[in-house]
């Protein structure tokens, strides 16, 4: 067998007229069909310069101009906004307008901390809200963005997916009349007919799971269409995740509630402690669903590096969907949320919330309650405020309001510690309370923090030594207040709090989809390549069947030309080399048998060059 080239051909082969030497992507010109539609990506097209032409004298023929004019370049720009170029440069200013999004405060998510920007930086402020910078997923250029891109995304892959179901219903090209300007090319002479050769590589290739049919004097085949159907499926998985990402969007909602041990929640609005939605929100579409928190467990690792760091962390509660629903028990965790229809509710934080009841100086109870009180560390050290502020007269019997800065301490190291937690379970509780009567400033009706203490039009109780009144209580234990102004007790049963996120994200499912399709979409698109291979078995001028296979693939490389090689090699078994010189004497006798003089030369298997390359 030899296996060939003309070195004229493989120079036309390597290099086109305009001397690229890009061989996959050759104009139709030299290989015809062949060559074509290996991808179905559209071509780019070059600036144009006037689509009117020319212009006949006129009204008629300067409007037929104009409208020719339109028309061209309405045309040319959707074809460059359809381009792959364009989509991935609006899919990089997506990603760059996500940027101050994730770095400036939004409004609708933490609008505190945007007054707070607003405030600090009164020159910055006004300019990024002309920008947008505060709400950048609902502002113009933003939402401008994510539509070219979603218009891009589809005009791009229509017209690519009825381009390619037209080459699945199609067969694959008939091979080009010189197999050897291919970048993959081998040759070899055989006794087998022609049309045994043919048939023998027909029923190869097909084994190899390659389309494959007769096509005149040659077997034409090609492989590899997952790769873009791996294409079109990552730009389809796309154009799912920018959908569910927007129907998320605008029909999202979020709020938090803190429940105390013992108490209930009921998911309507009101509930809520904060509570943010999308623009198409409507509250009619909160699940009618209810639960009490039953008991809160956490427990946590007592030794070595890791001490403190919670072992369970766990929330038993009492649920029912809808007014008359049965009552079920669940035990929400970590990343374990209880989910009712399209509603999840996630346990975020926890606290204590120590029993306080205050009395007035008459002994009659003013003040009975769980204070939830906000951890500051890992140690669970809380802090809040108690505030009582109806029903309470001081010793001269006029009406007035209390408030106590509190300090919670789980687990106290004694006196001359610091005033901070040293773990985070109940091993020895205090309660670290500061006094003040007044006025709470709630009458007023400016908004106020819970945690926090108005101490503006407020009064420190002195104790007899002229100081603020001050001290740390245990459980059972109680600071009077001076002057018959009452008394306060930290009460032995110290309930937890739970922080729950009742979240609803429609689309988040679509999205997951979308990502794993978009996954497998393009590890096909970048990892199988699509190839074509013709067989062509045609009988020389001396009678002796001449052989020729060919590839190419949509781009160099060598796996072409080491498919080529492993085809040959069983193609070449099943029809096995000729001599190269047929000619012998007919007279002639038997083998004389081996010897140097004598010798002959076995057929190789046929080995495929690579590019460029020439064997002899």
């Amino acid at each position: 067998m030899s296996a060939t080239r003309d070195t004229d051909a493989r120079t036309d082969g390597r290099t086109d007229e305009n001397g690229t030497g890009d061989t996959a992507t050759r104009d139709a010109g030299d290989l015809g069909a062949a060559g074509a539609q290996l991808s179905t990506a559209p071509r780019e097209t070059a600036m144009p310069g006037s689509f009117g032409g020319s212009r006949t004298p006129g009204a008629l023929g300067r409007l037929a101009w104009t409208g020719r004019e339109v028309f061209g370049w309405t045309r040319w720009i959707w074809r460059q906004l359809t381009s792959m170029r364009v989509a991935l440069l609006l899919l990089f200013l997506l990603s760059l307008g996500a940027i101050p999004g994730s770095l400036i405060p939004q409004s609708g998510t933490d609008d505190t901390k945007v007054a707070e920007f607003r405030a600090q930086h009164t020159t910055l402020g006004p300019l990024y809200e002309q920008l947008g910078l505060f709400h950048v997923y609902s502002s113009v250029w933003f939402s401008a963005i994510y539509i070219l891109l979603f218009v891009s995304l589809i005009g791009c892959i229509v017209p690519r997916t009825w381009q390619f179901v037209g080459q699945l219903r199609g067969r694959p090209p008939g091979a080009p009349r010189l197999l050897t300007r291919l970048p993959a090319y081998t040759t070899w002479r055989t006794g087998a007919e022609p049309e045994a050769v043919r048939e023998e590589a027909l029923k190869l290739l097909k084994q190899r799971r390659f389309r494959a049919h007769l096509a005149g004097d040659a077997v034409a085949a090609e492989k590899g269409y997952l790769r873009e159907v791996g294409n079109l499926a990552f730009h389809i998985a796309l154009i799912v995740m920018l959908v569910a990402f927007a129907w998320g969007q605008l029909f999202k909602s979020e709020g938090n509630k803190l429940v105390v041990e013992g108490d209930g929640f009921a998911n309507t609005l009101t509930q809520y402690d904060d509570f943010k939605s999308g623009n198409l929100f409507d509250t009619d579409d909160l699940e009618p669903f209810s639960f009490v928190l039953d008991d809160f467990k956490g427990t946590y690792e007592t030794t070595g590096p890791n001490k403190g760091t919670p072992r369970t962390f766990q929330a038993t509660v009492d649920y029912s969907v809808g007014a008359d629903g049965k009552a079920k028990k669940k035990t929400i965790k970590v990343n374990e949320p209880l989910e009712v229809d399209g509603s999840k509710v996630y346990l975020t934080a926890h606290g204590y919330a120590p029993v306080i009841t205050v009395r007035d100086g008459k002994g009659e109870v003013v003040y009975h309650q769980a204070v939830p009180l906000l951890p500051l560390d890992s140690n669970v050290t809380s802090t809040g405020a108690i505030k009582v502020m109806d029903g309470y007269r001081n010793a001269g019997g006029k009406r007035e309001q209390l408030g106590f800065q509190a300090f919670f301490l789980p687990a106290y190291g004694g006196d001359g510690t610091a005033v901070v937690s040293q773990f985070p379970a109940l091993l020895n509780p205090v309660l670290n309370l500061a006094a003040y009567h007044g006025d709470l400033g709630v009458d007023a009706g400016l908004p106020q923090s819970v945690y926090q203490l108005e101490k503006k039009n407020m009064k420190e109780f002195k104790d007899s030594k002229g100081k603020q009144l001050r001290e740390n209580l245990k459980p059972g234990e109680t600071m009077q207040l001076p002057n018959g102004a009452g008394s306060v007790t930290f009460e032995k049963g110290i309930k937890e709090w739970a922080n729950f996120q009742v979240t609803r994200q429609p689309g988040s499912g679509w999205a997951l989809v979308g990502s794993f399709a978009a996954i497998f979409g393009l590890a096909a698109s970048l990892f199988i390549q699509r190839r074509r291979v013709w067989v062509r078995a045609t009988a020389g001028p001396d009678g002796v069947t001449v052989v020729e296979m060919a590839g190419l693939g949509r781009s160099e490389s060598a796996k072409v030309p080491e498919e080529l090689g492993t085809l040959a090699g069983h193609l070449y078994d099943l029809a096995p080399g000729a001599p190269d010189s047929p000619e012998q004497d007919p007279d002639a006798g038997p083998d004389p048998g081996p010897g140097p003089e004598n010798e002959t030369s076995t057929p190789e298997p046929p080995a495929v060059p690579a590019e460029g390359a020439e064997t002899k």
